[in-house]
């Protein structure tokens, strides 16, 4: 996928692929000291985006419609958040 790491909108994400993914937070703590951005509360629901990072070598969470800094936009590590639904847009 060539947006690996970006700041996607919802509408910028489904141009990508024909689906949307839900989840739920569930670990908002031990936010990096060096994170600059928008950062998930536990227990809300939001449309992501999973991705397997290159860099990392592993799949991130990105969720979608958050704004945040270089190196990692708004991806976050996989044990943050547990996927509930994909809607498929088609």
């Amino acid at each position: 996928m060539a947006y690996e790491v970006d700041n996607l909108t919802l509408a910028e994400a489904t141009r990508h692929a024909p689906f949307v993914d839900y989840a739920r937070c569930v670990d908002d703590s031990q936010r990096p000291y060096n994170h600059v951005g928008d950062w998930p509360e536990k227990d809300r629901l939001y449309p992501v985006r999973v991705v397997d990072s290159r860099t990392e070598g592993m799949a991130l969470v990105h969720v979608l419609g958050f704004q945040g800094e270089a190196p990692f936009y708004n991806a976050f590590a996989p044990h943050r958040f547990e996927v509930l639904l994909t809607v498929w847009l088609n």
